[in-house]
């Protein structure tokens, strides 16, 4: 279904999500959502008002007296309780993966996908009967596996899957491969992100917002962080800062914005970015984004800028990666790449009928290339060959998918709102997990946007999905936020959903009230994730154990007034993070010119470290 154009950049998209636009050629630096421009209250607000009905019980914990559970009804392989609902590209019917939960607070959805008990609990008078009685020594048998249940399960009901004896992948993200644990088939080799001796951290330095002139809004997207350098874009230009000390290391002019920048490196910390070639001005406020440019992190220096014609004209990009030594391209003209030294290696063909609309980058380089007319679109998802970009495996997607996200290269995964169904604009309605050496479907996770939290953009930059990692052969989702135990807390959990039979693990990572926890990256076998804190505290990086799931605190920032202002913000949704060995950063992607008249000082980044 079409849509609006997206608004202009001053103010996040509707409902903080990333629409299509009509079918036309993608305006230079479209769609990155801005920070919110207010901190959440110093304060806790005044709750919801109660609901006008009981609520239904539900997110998944035990349900004791108050409703009995029915047994699944889903087909193998999702395997959860609950309605049928028919099976999308003329699958099966599969249940859906939440049950209706307790009604929200603060506006949000149920953000729950847990399995119920499979085992059918005493019907109470009054309530729909289960058939036959209990006897009591089956009563027993049952209240005595619930006790065990709520004992390892921490109070949840959880349904395991096994890994089928299947070798687990590594993520893109995430570095080498770790060993085996018996517990939900994840792996408990680690990474190595160590807790330190005292998480407690300090503000290490604050870069000021840049001014920007002409009332306009200045895309400054792109942060990198290595072994001795934090990196960030400016208003045309890139900075590299002491990633202790925060002095100004070296300095990368551009002639123009950047448009959009690549979140991989080489393995020599080479880097590539699109820009303008020129400053925007009120007559001209978009020169397009037809520059490439590597970038030498280590040096500070720009090593080559590049551009693509198609007949006379310049095109204008959309999205850029890097895999191994190749940086890639792809506008909706077609995509280019070349190799890291400067040599192109293909570019637009104007006989193709279909083109390279973007790619993914990081262990492989994978193509979304997009066939036919809009609204009669078929994506073909294709592993190439970095190099000579020969295709190696090709995965279609059903007619009429419009847009799709490359969430990892290896193992492959790829997000994609099918008919608009996400409902919350976050571009997520399902995730295929794709055998990148055949090109077949592995499995097919539905992830509903009223129970999920992870977005995606999928429309011009085909890489840009957040609040979510990819690692051990598994996908870890945040889901949304909901009450809390707390009078006025809300909270989340991460939960992990197995790539090779399509099932959550069961494994779950909470929060703690007044906490929302989202996924950063991989670290070997762990998860990295960040936890944003209530009002009255600093925010958190936690590793999470990929077998276990126990979670370590690696940092905690400063809970004083002026700190969580600038940490709140830079939220996960709108914002860049970075963490590594110690040290958080937190950026944003838009500078823009304050039209406020208050006099609070705005941050372009914010760097924490602990001792």
């Amino acid at each position: 279904m079409t849509q609006p154009p997206p608004p202009p950049p001053q103010q996040p998209p509707p409902g903080g999500g990333f629409g299509p636009p009509q079918d036309q050629p993608p305006q230079p630096g479209y769609g990155y959502p801005q920070a919110p421009q207010s901190p959440p209250p110093a304060a806790p607000q005044t709750p919801p008002p109660p609901p006008a009905q009981q609520p239904q019980p539900g997110y998944g914990y035990p349900q004791g007296a108050e409703q009995a559970p029915q047994p699944p009804q889903a087909p193998p392989g999702y395997g959860y309780p609950g309605q049928q609902q028919p099976g999308p590209y003329g699958q099966p019917p599969q249940a859906p993966y939440g049950q209706p939960g307790q009604q929200p607070g603060y506006g949000q959805q149920p953000g729950y996908a847990y399995p119920q008990p499979t085992m059918p609990l005493q019907p109470q008078p009054g309530q729909p009967g289960g058939g036959r009685k209990f006897n009591a020594q089956l009563a027993i048998i049952v209240a005595a596996v619930v006790a065990i249940a709520l004992i390892v399960g921490g109070g949840v009901w959880y349904s395991t899957s096994k890994d089928d004896g299947k070798k687990d992948d590594t993520a893109s993200s995430g570095g080498g491969t770790g060993g085996t644990d018996d517990n939900n088939g994840g792996t408990s080799s680690g990474g190595k992100e160590k807790a330190p001796a005292d998480p407690s951290a300090k503000v290490l330095f604050q870069v000021p917002m840049p001014e920007v002139k002409n009332d306009s809004t200045v895309v400054v997207s792109g942060s990198w962080l290595t072994d001795k350098t934090y990196a960030k874009s400016g208003v045309a230009e890139i900075v590299g800062y002491d990633r202790d000390k925060g002095g100004e290391q070296w300095t990368i002019p551009l002639d123009g914005p950047v448009c959009q920048a690549s979140r991989h490196v080489t393995d020599d910390n080479k880097t590539a970015i699109l820009y303008q070639p020129a400053m925007p001005t009120k007559a001209d406020p978009s020169h397009g984004c037809s520059q490439i440019a590597v970038i030498d992190l280590d040096a500070g220096k720009r090593l080559w800028t590049k551009t693509v014609k198609t007949g006379d004209q310049l095109i204008n990009f959309d999205n850029v990666t890097i895999s191994g030594d190749t940086v890639a391209v792809g506008s909706s003209s077609g995509g280019a790449a070349f190799d890291v030294s400067g040599k192109l290696l293909w570019s637009p063909k104007p006989a193709d009928s279909c083109y390279d609309a973007g790619y993914g980058g990081g262990e492989k380089l994978v193509a979304v290339r997009k066939c036919g007319t809009y609204e009669q679109r078929q994506l073909h998802i294709q592993t190439i060959d970095p190099k000579s970009g020969k295709v190696i495996s090709e995965y279609k997607m059903s007619q009429g998918i419009e847009y799709a996200s490359i969430v990892s290269t290896e193992p492959l995964v790829v997000a994609a709102d099918v008919g608009d169904s996400a409902g919350d604009g976050s571009g997520i309605s399902d995730f295929f997990s794709i055998d990148n050496k055949t090109g077949e479907l592995r499995r097919r996770i539905s992830a509903p946007g009223e129970q999920f939290a992870a977005r995606c953009e999928g429309v011009t930059r085909i890489e840009s999905c957040n609040m979510l990692a990819v690692g051990n052969d598994r996908l870890y989702l945040p889901t949304e936020e909901h009450d809390g135990s707390g009078e006025y807390s809300d909270t989340n959990e991460i939960v992990a959903f197995d790539l090779a039979t399509g099932k959550q693990t069961g494994q779950r990572a909470d929060a703690g009230d007044g906490y929302t926890i989202s996924p950063l990256r991989m670290d070997g076998g762990n998860l990295i994730a960040y936890k944003r804190p209530p009002y009255d505290k600093g925010g958190q990086i936690v590793s999470i154990d990929g077998g276990s799931f126990k979670q370590t605190k690696l940092l905690e920032n400063p809970a004083t007034d002026t700190v969580r202002d600038v940490e709140a913000a830079m939220s996960p949704e709108y914002s860049e993070l970075l963490y590594g060995d110690g040290h958080l950063f937190m950026s944003k992607v838009y500078a823009s010119k304050r039209t406020s008249s208050t006099s609070e000082k705005e941050y372009l980044a914010i760097g924490f470290g602990t001792s």
